[in-house]
């Protein structure tokens, strides 16, 4: 697989990493057993980049990377977040980006990774009473006393971004980008830019609706978010579903994939954009890393842009209580 570089940071990864999440909670019944032969598995196939967070099953997605990492850390990097605070089995949260909570969080994660050095500890969502500064001054901290390599940050606006970047350099930035949410590239991308800062896109394939698998919500397991996911709603889901067809056409004339088309766009939108699709199952990632060869045609990129503009999918990306956080 081809390799992408984080920001100024040179640390190198691979062009497509893993969303680690769903291995924890919110896509029904975790499975550890399969899901470390699906890590290992993704290792086997050139994915050296791994994505996790705090609040992923209250601490055991991190526990479960831990297991993964052993021995590896020479060949991988893990991404981490802090500052989504839950309680174990529920989806509400509360938001704490304070200088003692960052420090704390990173103490906790550092334990349960079992490592000496995160390479990226990203700030999940920002708790609004808590000045970026002040957050990014911790980070600062962690970064001289050696317990992370870089920071990052997800889901915020870009005057957020540029006086965090001011206070000290921001390695990347993870926002929701995908053919059906393509809110950054109404700026956010751009500063990204100015600043040498990489994009990771999370749920690149739009929580699965790109891949054509979801077509009928109740069929998912107990448990799946997807499930009171605005998008994935009545009339919404009705008319999302008729944007599938450009993407069957594409993936059509490129014998690949639904996925494929999905991720190999986002793929060319820059070397700078490093998208990170969870799964499960290691016969999605076999998908998932195909989609590094494919090459789509500048008739097709342009056919995909202007049948999924930012105003054609229906539905909020989250619920109320999702969108906690969310700094646009």
């Amino acid at each position: 697989m081809r390799t992408r570089v984080l920001g100024a940071s040179e640390i190198e990864v691979s062009a497509l990493g893993l969303g680690c999440m769903g291995m924890s909670e919110f896509y029904g019944v975790s499975d550890d057993v399969e899901s470390l032969k699906t890590l290992e598995h993704a290792l086997e196939k050139g994915v050296t980049f791994y994505d996790t967070a705090d609040t992923y099953g209250i601490g055991h997605n991190e526990e479960l990377l831990g297991k993964f990492v052993q021995g590896k850390s020479d060949r991988i990097v893990i991404a981490t977040k802090c500052g989504i605070v839950r309680e174990r089995g529920k989806y509400e949260r509360r938001l704490d980006s304070s200088p003692a909570y960052v420090k704390s969080a990173c103490e906790a994660s550092l334990k349960r990774l079992g490592v000496d050095c995160i390479d990226l500890f990203y700030l999940h969502r920002l708790s609004p009473e808590v000045p970026i500064e002040d957050s990014v001054g911790a980070l600062k901290e962690l970064v001289s006393e050696g317990k992370i390599k870089a920071y990052g940050l997800c889901e915020v606006s870009e005057k957020t971004l540029r006086r965090a970047h001011a206070e000290h350099p921001v390695t990347a930035l993870q926002t929701e980008y995908s053919l059906w949410s393509r809110d950054p590239e109404k700026g956010i991308l751009d500063v990204c830019r100015e600043q040498n800062t990489a994009f990771v896109p999370y749920s690149p394939l739009g929580r699965g609706f790109l891949t054509g698998t979801m077509s009928n919500p109740d069929k998912l397991e107990d448990g799946d978010f997807r499930k009171a996911n605005p998008r994935f709603q009545g009339e919404n889901l009705e008319r999302n579903n008729k944007l599938l067809e450009a993407v069957q056409k594409v993936a059509a004339d490129h014998s690949c994939s639904l996925g494929q088309v999905a991720l190999a766009w986002l793929l060319a939108q820059g070397d700078d954009i490093i998208p990170i699709p969870g799964t499960r199952r290691k016969k999605y990632i076999d998908d998932n890393v195909g989609a590094d060869a494919v090459r789509l045609t500048p008739e097709a990129l342009d056919f995909l842009d202007k049948t999924f503009t930012p105003d054609a999918v229906s539905g909020g990306r989250y619920t109320a209580e999702g969108m906690k956080g969310i700094d646009a």
